[in-house]
């Protein structure tokens, strides 16, 4: 076997360092002495080569106005080229200052107060947040559970689009919380409704990168023509090389038409226009974090099967409902038999977890927890042991 270039088993310290994982637990909570395996960052060391990258520059003693290089453009194009197949113009390609941001610069350009927007719980829930705190009507089109994770439920999903009229879809490929690689052809059958019914679909593309059963991410303008019509994609390399705090995501329409005025609004009102600090990141992760990525993901796949062979040995009324892609897992938690809040109960007060409360995305969400595996294999084993002592308790 390879001798592996990083060390994921690295013991890092976060706590006092302005970490939300860590530092906001008390208030998220009300338990500061917690083990966070909640909010999507993972507690692996950056890739050397970003950091090193980032200090050489903070060296220089002047942090004035920077212009954007095309250096960084190349290396968006060229990663997405490279791992999904998908050519992309610098026209057609901007930057966001995050995907959220992204996706609410969207919803208000695009649609007006009580327009409706259409998703697919369980989801992401900052999509709910989005859509209601902007005005706008949330119709729910809700994803089918499967034995082996979710369906789209493509005739139910057709159906409320004709019954209901959204202007716009949001979807996450691949799914948050499910880890849920979309098929090419669920995907195009997403793009013909979204087509034949006016609706613009944005796509979330954010854990593209961590794919886990080494296939290829297929991004929604893989879908053909109806995808190009209709779509906004949005990625980052935050999850994938651990620098969210950098802020660093971006952009890509197809059609000229969705894309011109969108893009000027962005410009005139300088919300496209990317810090020196995520420029310097996003072009050393592209175009030399590969082998960091490559090892990462290897030890991800490890903390998966840790996991779910754990819950299967000691707790086997949870389980891993097994993503093909990012670090989050969504525990079905429904044969112990409680209600939501003794469940959140248990992993907070008896088993000292901070998880994700599987209700947060959605009412289909009730009797699971979202469990961020981005930690280190022995810390994960220490929470499975505090979870198992719980549950034994009951």
């Amino acid at each position: 076997m390879a001798e592996k270039k990083y060390n994921f088993d690295s013991e890092i310290n976060r706590r006092g360092t302005g970490a939300l994982k860590y530092d906001a637990l008390e208030e998220r909570y009300g338990y500061k002495d917690l083990f966070p395996l909640w909010v999507a960052d993972m507690d692996f060391a950056v890739c050397p080569e970003i950091t090193e990258s980032l200090i050489k520059r903070l060296q220089h003693p002047i942090y004035g106005y920077a212009q954007t290089p095309q250096s960084y453009w190349n290396s968006i194009i060229n990663w997405v080229q490279r791992h999904f197949n998908l050519k992309v113009s610098r026209e057609e390609l901007t930057y966001i200052p995050g995907i959220v941001k992204g996706i609410a610069y969207a919803v208000n350009y695009f649609t007006s107060k009580g327009d409706k927007i259409l998703i697919q719980q369980p989801v992401y829930h900052p999509f709910r947040f989005v859509i209601e705190g902007n005005g706008r009507t949330l119709v729910n089109s809700p994803l089918k559970r499967t034995d082996t994770g979710y369906d789209p439920d493509l005739k139910r999903l057709e159906e409320t689009v004709k019954a209901e009229k959204p202007k716009m879809m949001i979807i996450c490929n691949p799914h948050n919380p499910g880890g849920i690689r979309w098929s090419k052809e669920q995907l195009a059958e997403i793009a013909r409704i979204a087509n034949e019914n006016g609706m613009i679909v944005l796509s979330d593309e954010i854990h593209a990168d961590i794919i886990l059963d080494g296939t290829v991410h297929n991004t929604y303008f893989s879908a053909g023509k109806n995808a190009e019509e209709t779509g906004i994609v949005f990625g980052a390399p935050s999850k994938t090389f651990n620098i969210a705090g950098l802020v660093s995501s971006w952009a890509i329409i197809k059609n000229e038409r969705l894309r011109k005025d969108f893009y000027a609004w962005l410009d005139a009102n300088e919300f496209n226009d990317p810090t020196f600090i995520s420029t310097i990141a996003t072009e050393e992760a592209y175009n030399n974090g590969e082998e960091w990525l490559k090892e990462m993901i290897e030890y991800i796949n490890g903390n998966i099967e840790a996991v779910d062979n754990y819950l299967t040995e000691y707790i086997p009324k949870i389980k891993v409902v097994k993503p093909q892609a990012s670090f989050l897992v969504w525990l079905d938690c429904r044969e112990l038999d409680l209600t939501q809040k003794e469940l959140v109960s248990l992993f907070t007060e008896k088993a000292c977890l901070a998880l994700n409360d599987g209700e947060m995305f959605g009412k289909e969400g009730v009797g699971y927890m979202r469990m961020n595996i981005g930690t280190t294999r022995a810390k994960l084993i220490k929470s499975l042991e505090k979870l198992r002592n719980a549950v034994n308790s009951l």
